[in-house]
């Protein structure tokens, strides 16, 4: 199983005209734009295919499994989960993990540092071993059992700058 590790594309920054809390936070046009030409590179180029994506309940992270759920060719549902909101809930995220990985390949969208530490985490690295620029999408499988502490192996981590765009 591959469990690909997403955080939000482009939003507009706190405390802009109009973005006075941060949960409502939107992507801006060219964040929208650009992340769908990141999108159709990861799965051109990467074969990024997630089945089922779990997001942040924030606004931006929302827009961005949105914009995976539509550009990925399995159109995967996606639920939004408190688990994902900036600082992590580790256990419940786990918990969403293991109710849904007989889905096939998952999707997780959040925000950073939470992404970067979720990754190393996973790999069972020290943070900072990828670092996630908006947008950026790292892919992580787990070929010999379950999703846990250092179980994985990073495959890729791309950027929108590492894939042209």
């Amino acid at each position: 199983m591959i469990l690909y590790v997403a955080r939000h594309a482009w939003a507009g920054n706190f405390g802009d005209p109009g973005c006075s809390d941060d949960t409502l936070r939107e992507l801006t046009p060219d964040g929208i734009e650009r992340y769908f030409r990141t999108v159709d590179a990861l799965v051109e180029q990467r074969g990024f295919t997630p089945d089922r994506l779990a997001t942040s309940p924030y606004t931006r992270c929302v827009q961005t499994a949105t914009i995976i759920a539509e550009r990925t060719p399995k159109a995967p549902e996606f639920d939004k989960i408190e688990a994902l909101g900036c600082g992590v809930d580790l256990p419940q995220l786990m918990a969403w993990t293991a109710e849904h990985e007989s889905a096939g390949d998952l999707c997780w969208v959040g925000h950073n540092p939470d992404v970067e530490a979720l990754v190393a985490w996973l790999v069972g690295s020290p943070v900072g071993v990828v670092s996630f620029a908006k947008g950026s999408v790292a892919a992580v499988e787990f070929a010999a059992g379950p999703v846990e502490k250092g179980a994985g192996e990073l495959l890729w981590h791309c950027t929108a700058k590492s894939l042209g765009v």
